[in-house]
This record gives C-alpha cells, structure tokens and sequence, in this order.
C-alpha cells in the first residue's frame, strides 16, 4: 500500500515497487538514528517452529524481492532484522505486529494473503530477529490497530514528546477526524451543499450537484490537486465526503482520506481468504454514510459498519452468504455478490444481492437494522410458486428460476416512504423458452426488469412495473432510479424515471407505479411498439431466440446504457445519459430442463459495431423529459466508462476508455476540458468542497466485465491493467 500521493499519470510497475519502499521505510527507519538495547523486540514474543516454516516460505513467494531473501533489505524494502528493526518495534507486541503487515502489506493489495499467512510472517520474522519459540504468538483474527493509535504504526521514536511536528500533524488528523458530525435522516433528504453521502448524493439519486464555483467560465484552468492511490480491484467505486473527510473503497481496503489534502486518516482492512487475492475482482459500486457510521460493503459478499472517526468495525453483517472458491481460487458463480452501493433510511440500511450463472434460486433486496446489524427484512425478488406473481415462470419449479440480481442502488421518497430498486433479468433464457403444457401460467417471470417500490419499514411490496416481459436476451433494467418532478398534462407530477440496456426510458408515477411514456433513444432492434397507454413493449420477432441460430441483436450484452449512471439536473429537466453503440451475434443452446436447473450459460453474444457504425462508440445525450427531445449528442470513438455527473455551474462531467476525463457544457455538449488519467475512469466521479474551495474528484482503473466489452470494439486503446488511484481536480 502506498503512503504517499502519486502523479496523475505514471507507470503501475516500477513507480508502485518504489512507493512501496516509501510505505515499508517506517519499519527500518529507527536504523539511521537508534540502537537495540536487545535482539528480541516485542515484549513477551514468543513463535511457534510450524508457524515461522510455513512463514518462511510465505515471505520467500510474497516478501523477498522487496526486502531480501535473509531480510536484510532490497532495492525496494528495507531490513526486517537488526538494530534498526528492533528500535522501532521496542515494547510492541506481536498482535500489533501482525496488524500491521495485514493492514499495510503487501503493497496495493493489503490483507490479501490470509490472516493464518500474516501469523506466520510474523512467526518467521521474529525467530530470525531472535525471539523464543513457544507458543503462538498472535491470534489469526487480528484487528487493526486504532488509525489515530499510530504507535502501533510509526517509529517510537518518532512519537516521543520531543518531535512536535509528528505531534502536531497527528493531533491535527485527530481533530478532523473528532469533528465530523453525525449524518441524520434530515442531512440525506437535504444534503450540505458541499457533501456527498450516498451513492449519487440524493436519496433521489440525480448524480447532481449544486455546487457552482467550477462553471464554463473557468473549468478549463481545472488542475490536479492531488491524488492516491488505492488497492487494486476492478473499479466502479464512488468516493464520498463529509466535513472534509473523504472516504473510499477499493479491494479489500476502506480508507478515510483528508479531501483538501489527500493525507490518510485511517485504513480500515477487511480479512478475506486468501485465495480472493485481495478482493482484486471486487467492483462494488460504492458506500453511505448514516449517523456515524461509513457503510461499506466487501467482496465476500458481507456488509459492515465502521466508525467515520477511527475506521473500527461497529458490526459486520451477512449480506450473501458464505464464500465459496473454485479450485483455482476464483469466486464460486453460484454464490451471491454484492455489486451496489447500501441505502440507508428511517434506521435500515438496505442492499440488493447480484448473483452467479449456476444453482443459484434467484436474488433479494435485504434490509438491517443501523443500529445492530441484525437483518430486518428480506425481499425475493424472483417470485415463488404460490406467491404472487409465482405463476409468471412458465410453471418451472422454484429449482428452475433463477436471476433477478440487483446490482445498483436504490432510491428514496421520505414523502412517500417507499424505496425503489431496479431488478435484473433471468440468469437462464431456457426457463422461459422451453416449452410448457401448463395452463394458467404465464412467462412474464416477475420480478425480473421491473421497478419494485418497497416500504423501508416492513419490506412489503407497495407496487411494481414490469419494464420487459420475458426477457431472454439479457436486457437487464436493473440502474438507477431516477426520482423527478415533471410536467404531465400540464400540473407537476412526482415520477421515477429508468431506462435498461435498450436504452428505452420508462416515465412511471413515483406513487401508484402507473406508467406514463417511454422515450427510446434508438439504439436497440429488440422492440418494435411500446404501448401508449400500458408501455408493453412488443418484441422483435426476428430476433426471437432459435437453437443455434444466429439473430443480430442490438445492443450487445453490454447494453446501450449499462451501470454507468445518468444525470439529471431538476432546474433544466435534462436527463444525461452514458451509452455505448453496439451490436451482437445472438445465439441461444436450447437445453433440457434438468440442464436449466443445473444453471450455466446458455446464450452467446459477444459485441460487435452496428452495421451502419462510423466507428464512434461512446455517445451521450442530453433529454429533455419535459418535452422528450433530445437536447445533444456528442459520440467519439472510446467507448464512455463513466458515469455522468452534473452540475449547477452549467457542466457535466464524463470518461471514456481512452482515459480521458472531459467537462461539457450542460447546453450545448461542447467540450470545455478535459485531461488523461492513469487509467480509464471507470467509476461515478463526485464534486465536493472543503475550505471553501471546490474540488472534482474520479477513481481511475478499469479492468471490469463492461470496460472488457468496451475493449473489443476499439482494440486499439490499451490501457493498464493496475494502477487504481483516486484523482482530485481544483482551481488554481
């Protein structure tokens, strides 16, 4: 883990092996001016012979390039044995010890190796550095030291009464840490201008900000601030601040960081076994902030609860279930992820679950208690036979539906008191396609592609649209939920605006779920009709799946719009929206019903241009729901990564997988800046301020599902596959 700010752009190989010499230096510092009194530093120390054989190997595979074969120090670490060694750690114990290789090493992937294998580290490094064997030296469920408790962290040296400026410095963290302020229900219905405590910073989730000191006139002098890099993972996070604090998620590892300045406060890292490697897949879209607790979601499928002022664990709750690893140490598909940011609201925190291909029954929206962490309610959102809507799956038993993953956040009307989510399809197209002599059923397969508005305090279902009966293509509606106020038939109306992988846009009554219009940007072939007044939408019937057939279908799995969120400005009504112009090649396998139930993949299609494609695959447009024109459309060759952010200074901000990072003008869509990232920014960039300043802030580092699709149809963009760093732009 590095400890200090990067450049903007640099390399992710050398640049991270010397950063992390920069990280490792606090263990042998005390070396240039301090001197052992005794070998043995730890008090009490004691190792067992087993533990430090296996560590010895372990630091051999993990830790010898860095600090040497023997410890004795290499071109990027520093000595792990000797005088200087024993200085630092002097009257430390050996938890501490092991807490701190968890949570520091190594580097850009911190807690990756397990907790056992940080035990044994540790084992083996005290035998050399002359401790006694004996019993185990430390637990294998090692918590992190206190942030602010930094003598579990830095030299003691360097803490003693006499270095004011360590002093000062901490005590400077410290009290910005102890001045943040509890996030209240009030706070999220009315967010402080300068915050950004959800996902898209409403409960209306619009991705809009009111912040104007960044405007047209002067975004093109928009310079670095500074930045940080971060674990490695596969990206699509979303940083949030309050009262100056910033926090933000990737791999494995939370961390709280100075927004004006970049410093870290605190780490907080979560243990994962050692075969997740760190949580290197994790894409988790992004955190909340409710009283005082930062909540975060991990890549083993668990919700916890972390101080904001220290980063310690409060609870940590069971969101999906246990991890299950493949023999090659990859994460089971029959498990469920988590993939979306939490909600929280009226003391519940609520997520919805994503899921694997195989032996999965269908997915769910879950709800805890803020306060606990003990679950509240569960919502199924594939409905089971006797249930309502349990007749929609062309009479296949329950073993047979699968999907309904959510995999975004929810929205909030305080109002109303109802949350909105938006579900998946099916994860197997032949439940649906095989045929059925059943009467009475249906193949709607509720609740697939549908808005559910779900009451927090109960998880009772209020009411639901369904946006595609059955779904055999893999045209997810599951993003955001727009929450507007639009004009219809001439008198404002609340309403919740979706669109799926289609690029369709449903317009629905926030409070009945009655539909009202649709708005079809044109880039799919899979409806020919909407219905004006039911907006059921008639499929393509020559795209209609047969066995081995190839269909063109438009738009790839990909989609048109896919996580990347849009934007909405409540003042213009312009809806913002990120997509990609693609097609594919769609075949579908049938199978037989024990081949369904036993799940995988039974269609194909992998992305390809349109067939009328200039080679521009990155658009966005700007809607006006008031009217439902288009307002512009500005493409490019990259696809686009990110999503939109708006703002009340005239801008909307976007990036694409040429790592660029651009500024439009809201009106018009000219762009008015932008700048090249380290890698692609495939995340939800936010704007925030502190110190009166405004900062504009985007995690760079792709490596997803979606950048990959993005990948095949411009081959010629190659970006890195490392390198997650944290960017933050201000004025001069």
């Amino acid at each position: 883990m590095t400890e200090g700010a990067t450049m903007v752009q640099r390399d992710g190989g050398t640049a991270r092996l010397k950063a992390a010499a920069i990280a490792l230096a606090a263990v042998g510092a005390a070396a240039g001016f301090a001197r052992a009194q005794s070998a043995d530093p730890f008090v009490g120390s004691t190792y067992a012979e087993a533990e430090a054989a296996r560590g010895q190997t372990a630091f051999g595979a993990e830790c010898a390039a860095c600090h040497g074969a023997d410890l004795d120090g290499g071109p990027f670490g520093p000595t792990l044995k000797g005088a200087g060694f024993a200085a630092h750690w002097r009257g430390s114990d050996t938890q501490a010890f092991v807490a701190y290789l968890q949570t520091r090493m190594p580097p850009g992937r911190p807690g990756s190796l397990g907790p056992e294998t940080y035990r044994d580290l540790a084992a083996h490094i005290l035998k050399t550095n002359g401790a006694k064997a004996g019993a185990s030296g430390a637990p294998t469920a090692v918590v992190p030291p206190s942030p602010v408790a930094a003598s579990a962290v830095l030299p003691r040296t360097l803490l003693s009464p006499r270095d004011k400026t360590t002093t000062a410095v901490l005590a400077a963290r410290k009290a910005k840490l102890d001045a943040l302020g509890p996030v209240t229900d009030v706070m999220l219905e009315r967010p402080p201008e300068g915050d950004w405590l959800i996902w898209r910073r409403t409960y209306e989730t619009m991705g809009f900000s009111p912040l104007k000191s960044i405007g047209k006139a002067n975004v093109a002098s928009l310079r670095p601030a500074w930045s940080w890099s971060l674990p490695e993972s596969q990206n699509e996070t979303t940083p949030l601040v309050h009262d100056g604090v910033m926090f933000v998620a990737s791999g494995n590892t939370v961390q709280a960081l100075d927004a004006a300045t970049g410093d870290r406060l605190w780490q907080y890292v979560h243990p994962l076994p050692a075969a997740m490697n760190g949580g290197r897949n994790a894409h988790t879209k992004g955190m909340a902030i409710y009283r005082d607790k930062l909540l975060a979601p991990t890549a083993d499928g668990r919700l916890v609860a972390l101080d904001i002022h220290s980063g310690a664990l409060l609870w940590n709750a069971a969101v999906a279930g246990p991890v299950e690893l493949t023999s090659d140490g990859r994460t089971n598909n029959a498990i469920f992820t988590v993939a979306g940011a939490p909600l929280a609201a009226k003391g519940k925190v609520m997520l919805g679950v994503s899921l694997g291909l195989a032996n999965a029954k269908g997915a769910y929206i879950v709800a805890f208690d803020a306060e606990t962490g003990k679950e509240a309610w569960r919502f199924n959102t594939i409905a089971q036979p006797g249930q309502p809507g349990g007749d929609s799956w062309n009479g296949a038993p329950a073993e047979e539906r699968f999907g309904g993953g959510v995999w975004t956040a929810g929205s909030y009307d305080p109002a109303r008191n109802l949350v909105f989510f938006g579900v998946g399809n099916t994860y197997n197209a032949g439940t649906l396609l095989l045929a059925k002599p059943r009467q009475g059923q249906s193949k709607d397969a509720l609740y697939t592609d549908a808005t559910v508005a779900i009451d927090p305090d109960t998880g009772r279902l209020a009411w639901f649209y369904q946006h595609m009966q059955r779904d055999v293509w893999d045209m997810d509606w599951a993003f955001e939920q727009t929450l507007a106020t639009l004009p219809i038939d001439g008198k404002p109306r609340d309403v919740v605006v979706t669109g799926g992988k289609i690029a369709v846009f449903d317009v629905m009554d926030r409070a009945t779920g009655q539909y009202l219009f649709s708005k079809d940007l044109g880039l799919q072939n899979l409806v020919t009709a909407i219905d004006p007044k039911t907006g059921i939408k008639t499929p393509n019937p020559a795209v209609e799946p047969e066995s081995g057939k190839g269909k063109l279908l438009c738009p790839s799995s990909s989609g048109a719009r896919s996580w990347p969120a849009t934007a909405f400005n409540p003042a213009t009504r312009i809806l913002y929206v990120p997509m990609i112009e693609s097609c594919a090649d769609y075949t579908w396998t049938a199978r037989g019903p024990r081949e369904v139930a036993a799940g995988g993949i039974d269609i194909q299609f992998p992305p390809r241009a349109r067939p009328d494609s200039d080679d521009n695959f990155g658009r966005l447009d700007a809607i006006d729901l008031s009217t439902g024109k288009v307002i512009w459309s500005r493409r490019q060759r990259a696809p686009i990564a990110s999503s939109a952010l708006a703002t009340a200074g005239g801008l909307v901000f976007n990036g694409g997988l040429d790592r660029r990072f651009r500024a439009h003008d809201a009106a018009t869509g000219k762009v008015l800046w932008e700048t090249r990232l380290n890698a692609a920014p495939s995340s939800s960039p936010i704007t925030y301020s502190t110190g009166g300043e405004q900062y504009l802030a985007v995690v760079a580092g792709g490596g997803g599902s979606f950048d990959s699709g993005g990948r095949i149809l411009a081959p010629e963009i190659d970006n890195p596959t490392t390198g997650v760093t944290v960017v933050v732009f201000k004025l001069p």
